[in-house]
């Protein structure tokens, strides 16, 4: 036995033994380790060399340094736009932009504008009283800041004659402030830097010599004198440049101002020469140019872009218009002005003024384009269609050039390089509309669908445009199955159809026999506001009571003639619906047709109160009705009807009543007396 008094010296041994294993264990560790994982790469457990060779790739790879990724800086609005590819566009609801408020949801293209224009007049609004008066909105609340929420300083602070406060005018836009101030700073003698005289000038000339107008100001007469002027021009493409037009004043503050400099640059000459081309001055442009030239300047590409945008303007002959451009393009090679893109979209917009030269110098200008690695934009190839298309002249070749383009254009996604890339599409879907090429159709609806090619079909009113011309292609040439489909997806989140877009679809509905969908067409018609549009709905009702159907296809049509003849009653306070006797007599057709006596009674009486005859076909048709019902009285009703209107078939109808018709005698006595007044005498 071992004595408690040896116990202790026991276990000190045993804490000493387990010590020392503990410190050796720790010590060698990483001996340890690194054996055993020899020995582990060593044992094979059966792997084929092939499978060793990878282990020993990964072990190798697993002990290569790891290379942390810079760090990517993320745009603001990444997580909004990470968000908002998640979702894609609904196309039974309404644009965006009028979703806040039910009631101002638009139905035609005419409220889409009329909505649009009062909230840009809100916004203005708004605008206008914050600038106004900036010291009530000096709170931001928006985090992170967004500057066009809060007023725009557009107050002098600096009132001093000093280059500095020519300065303040020209960055506010204060055209006529700005001249003042300058003339101020001459008459004091002191120098301005030619950089502050470089942005007077452009000031100037861009504006004309006038004061813009704000977009928080009130519309001053020049803007109503130019908007009697865009009111004249009346064409169908309306250009945001038009709004701004006015004519070049002969010695203007531009000019004399650029005749005081004491010394003149190019950048003094392009200012001058681009304002003149800009507002209409443009033979006195190139007198600019020549005078620039006689001074020993060399122009820049500024320079060039206006004067070949204004060569067909100043010759009349399309050889002597092409003369000049080509004269103009040599002069730019020989001052080594390298030309970019909108050079060339100047050369092949003005070809189109070029007559039977355009074709073969437009195709050289694309080559040129391609030689210099300057890549077409919209512009560029709409320029071009423009060239070869002509409305009076379809032809095989003009197709064979719009499909080599949009071969070359295919699933590539643009951006606005030229303020003519908005015309592309929508005159390139007039181009298939014409010629009725349906592949071509479907091509450019493809590459509307590309990326944010969509901001390319123009704003609200082109867009419109676009997608009309499109839905009456497909109505034109597709099975009404696909056209309904396509009539789903672009109404009311794309496009806002007219009458005569309603009409297509009609039209294509009787193509294909579809006329049992003619009853919802009349929901959309309602809902998109065109009920009241008397051409449509009587073609409408032409079609519904042109052939007999089945029961249930006749039941929904006497339903939808009844809706007819509410939107008659409710309409006719406004007199854009106006009863005809077509219209009439179709309504009651399709009541007879659904077995609808009474109403189809009542529709009669509204011909003597509208002051139309009806149809003599229709009171054959009723007086059938009239046996098939059994009702003897309205029949000879009808026929007292008929003569009340002096119709030819009278004598008919009264025989067909005494022959077909149970009839008392006093009802034979009045039906043969209106058989016999009807009769002609010798």
């Amino acid at each position: 036995m071992v004595s408690p008094s040896q116990k202790p010296s026991v276990c000190t041994n045993m804490a000493a033994v387990g010590r020392h294993g503990g410190h050796y264990i720790q010590k060698n560790s990483r001996f340890l380790l690194n054996n055993l994982e020899q020995l582990w790469g060593h044992r094979s457990f059966g792997w084929t060399p092939a499978l060793r060779q990878q282990a020993a790739e990964a072990n190798k790879e697993s002990t290569e340094t790891i290379v942390i990724p810079r760090k990517k800086t993320w745009s603001k609005v990444a997580v909004l736009e990470a968000l908002a590819s998640t979702v894609s566009r609904d196309p039974t609801a309404y644009p965006h932009q009028f979703q806040d408020d039910s009631y101002l949801s638009p139905r035609t293209s005419s409220e889409f504008r009329l909505f649009s224009l009062s909230q840009e007049s809100g916004r203005t609004t708004a605008t206008y009283f914050a600038n106004s008066n900036p010291k009530y909105f000096t709170k931001d609340f928006a985090e992170p800041h967004i500057p066009c929420l809060m007023p725009e300083t557009v107050s002098l602070r600096l009132e001093e004659v000093s280059e500095e406060a020519l300065k303040e005018r020209i960055s506010l836009r204060k055209v006529t402030a700005a001249v003042e101030m300058y003339d101020q700073l001459l008459q004091a003698g002191t120098v301005i830097s030619m950089e502050t005289s470089h942005d007077l000038l452009d000031l100037i000339c861009f504006y004309c010599d006038r004061n813009p107008a704000q977009e928080w100001e009130p519309q001053t007469e020049d803007m109503e004198e130019s908007g009697e002027l865009v009111k004249r021009k009346r064409d169908k493409t309306r250009r945001a440049s038009d709004l701004m037009k006015f004519t070049w004043r002969e010695n203007n503050n531009a000019e004399r101002i650029f005749n005081l400099l004491p010394e003149r640059d190019s950048r003094c000459y392009s200012a001058l020469i681009r304002g003149m081309v800009k507002h209409g001055a443009y033979a006195k442009a190139f007198s600019v140019y020549t005078d620039m030239l006689n001074n020993r300047l060399t122009g820049d590409v500024h320079i060039f872009n206006a004067l070949i945008s204004a060569a067909p303007e100043v010759r009349d002959k399309y050889y002597e218009k092409w003369e000049l451009i080509t004269e103009l393009l040599t002069q730019m090679n020989q001052q080594k002005v390298q030309p970019n893109l909108l050079t060339f979209n100047s050369v092949l917009k003005a070809l189109r003024r070029c007559g039977s030269l355009a074709k073969t110098q437009s195709l050289q200008t694309l080559n040129e384009m391609k030689a210099l690695g300057i890549a077409p934009s919209l512009a560029s190839f709409s320029h071009t269609l423009a060239v070869f298309y002509k409305a009076a002249n379809v032809g095989q070749n003009n197709n064979d050039i719009l499909q080599e383009v949009m071969s070359e254009m295919a699933g590539t996604s643009f951006t606005c390089q030229d303020p003519d890339d908005v015309f592309f599409f929508i005159n390139t879907m007039r181009i298939c509309l014409e010629s009725k090429d349906l592949e071509l159709a479907y091509k450019v609806q493809k590459l509307v669908e590309v990326g944010e090619n969509w901001r390319m079909v123009g704003d609200s009113y082109q867009s419109n445009i676009y997608y009309g011309r499109f839905f009456s292609l497909l109505c034109m040439m597709e099975h009404i199955d696909v056209v309904f489909k396509w009539y789903r997806q672009l109404i009311p989140s794309l496009y806002y159809p007219n009458s005569q877009g309603l009409r297509d679809l009609l039209q294509a509905l009787d193509t294909d026999g579809r006329l049992d969908l003619l009853p919802t067409v009349w929901k959309d018609i309602q809902s998109l506001g065109h009920d009241n549009k008397l051409e449509l709905v009587e073609e409408l009702l032409t079609l519904m009571a042109r052939d007999k159907h089945s029961p249930e296809v006749q039941e929904s049509f006497a339903a939808c003639a009844l809706d007819v003849k509410s939107a008659y009653e409710v309409n006719r306070v406004k007199f854009s619906l106006k009863w005809s006797a077509s219209s009439l007599s179709y309504v009651t057709l399709l009541l007879l047709r659904a077995n609808k006596i009474q109403q189809a009674w009542e529709m009669l009486q509204l011909f003597k109160t509208n002051n139309r005859v009806p149809f003599e076909e229709l009171m054959e048709d009723f007086l059938t009705a009239c046996r098939s019902e059994g009702s003897s009285q309205r029949a000879v009703e009808l026929v007292q009807l008929s003569a009340a209107f002096c119709l030819r078939a009278t004598p008919g109808l009264a025989k067909r009543t005494l022959a077909e018709f149970d009839l008392t005698e006093k009802q034979r006595t009045i039906l043969s007396e209106l058989e016999s007044a009807g009769e002609p005498t010798d």
